[in-house]
C-alpha cells in the first residue's frame, strides 16, 4: 500500500514508522531483524531502508595501497524484500542520485516493481567523503527533482529510451526530503522551499523531514510549505540523542540547532547511559507535541538500534 493511502486510511490518527540502515558487508540480516522485532508491536505501516553512497577504500597489496571504489552497505532492495516478506509490512527503499546512473536507477525501479514495492524515497544524496561538494555521477542526476521526474515518467510507461505501451506500469508513491532548518547548501529558506515545490511539481507525493530538535522549526516549515502551495503530507523525522558527542556531531553534519535546554541536560549527564535516557525523555515530549499539531506520521531515525525507539513508542502509541 502507498504511504499516502496509509495516511488517508488513518483518518487523522498519527502513525509510527522508522528507518534502518543496511548492515555492512559480511554481517547477518538477523541483526536487523533483532532490532525490528521489538518495534513491530507498534504496528508500523511502513519501514524505510537507507542506501549508502559508494566510498573509497585502500587495500594493501604487497606494501602498496590500492585505491578501490566500493559500497560497504549494499543490499537495500534485498533487505526491503526480506522485511516485506517476513513482517508483511510495506518497505521503502531510498533511491539516490549520487553514485547511480539513470540506467542503474531504472533497473533498480524495475526490480522494486517486480517485488511489489510501491513506495520509494527519492534523494539526491550526500557528497562522497572525499568531496567538499556533491558531484553528480556521470550519466546520473544532479538534483532530486530530476530523479523524481524519472520515477514519475516510469509510472507513465516512459522509460529512458522509449515509451512502452503496457498495462503493467509501475505506480510508485514517491517520497522526498524536506529541511525545516533549510538544506545546508541552500542560500535561503525561501529558495529551499522553492526547491521542495519543484520536487512536488515533478511528482513527489509526500515529504519526510530531516531530523530536528526544535518543533517550532517544523511548525514554521509546514506553514511556509502550505503558503507556497505545497499540499502533500509532511512527515517529521525524529532522532533521539544517544551519546554526548551528538551535541557536536549532529550540528556539524546536518547543520541544525539543538535547543539549549537539551544541551544543558546532556552536558549534565555523567555517562552516555544517562544521555540516552535524556534523549528518550526529550523525544517523548517532542513526539507528543507533534501529535497534538497533527503530524500524519512520526518517523524515527533508528540507525539500526531499537531500544530507545521502543521506549519512546511505548510512551506515545
Amino acid at each position: 500500500m502507498k504511504v499516502t493511502d496509509h495516511i488517508e486510511q488513518a483518518k487523522g490518527k498519527t502513525l509510527f514508522s522508522f528507518e534502518l540502515i543496511p548492515p555492512q558487508k559480511g554481517r547477518s540480516i538477523k541483526e536487523l531483524y533483532d532490532n525490528i522485532d521489538p518495534l513491530m508491536e507498534f504496528k508500523p505501516p511502513f519501514i524505510d531502508v537507507t542506501t549508502s553512497r559508494e566510498e573509497y577504500i585502500y587495500i594493501d597489496r604487497d606494501g602498496l595501497l590500492d585505491k578501490k571504489l566500493t559500497r560497504m552497505r549494499p543490499g537495500t532492495v534485498g533487505i526491503c524484500a526480506s522485511i516485506k516478506h517476513k513482517y508483511e509490512v510495506d518497505t521503502i527503499p531510498h533511491v539516490l542520485c549520487g553514485g547511480f546512473t539513470k540506467e542503474e536507477t531504472e533497473y533498480l525501479l524495475v526490480d522494486c516493481h517486480y517485488l511489489g514495492i510501491q513506495n520509494v524515497m527519492a534523494l539526491r544524496g550526500d557528497a562522497m567523503k572525499e568531496e567538499k561538494y556533491f558531484t553528480p555521477t556521470k550519466g546520473g542526476h544532479a538534483y532530486a527533482n530530476e530523479l523524481v521526474q524519472q520515477i514519475t515518467n516510469m509510472n507513465k510507461g516512459q522509460f529512458l529510451h522509449e515509451v512502452i505501451e503496457t498495462d503493467n506500469k509501475s505506480d510508485f508513491c514517491i517520497g522526498v526530503a524536506g529541511y525545516p532548518e533549510k538544506h545546508m547548501e541552500a542560500p535561503s529558506m525561501d529558495s529551499d522551499i522553492r526547491r521542495l515545490k519543484e520536487k512536488v511539481a515533478a511528482g513527489a507525493d509526500y515529504v519526510v523531514t530531516q531530523m530536528f530538535f526544535d518543533n517550532k522549526k517544523y511548525f514554521d516549515f509546514v506553514t511556509r510549505a502550505k503558503k507556497a502551495g505545497i499540499t502533500v503530507p509532511i512527515i517529521p523525522g525524529i532522532k533521539p540523542i544517544a551519546i554526548k558527542r551528538h551535541l557536536q556531531l549532529l550540528p556539524q553534519v546536518f547543520k541544525l540547532d539543538i535547543p539549549d535546554e537539551l544541551v544543558k541536560a546532556v552536558e549534565s549527564c555523567k555517562n552516555n547511559k544517562e544521555v540516552r535516557q535524556v534523549g528518550i525523555e526529550f523525544a517523548i515530549q517532542q513526539s507528543k507535541e507533534l501529535m497534538e499539531f497533527g503530524a500524519p506520521v512520526l518517523h524515527y531515525y533508528s540507525m539500526g538500534k531499537s531500544d530507545n525507539i521502543k521506549k519512546i513508542a511505548a510512551a506515545i502509541f
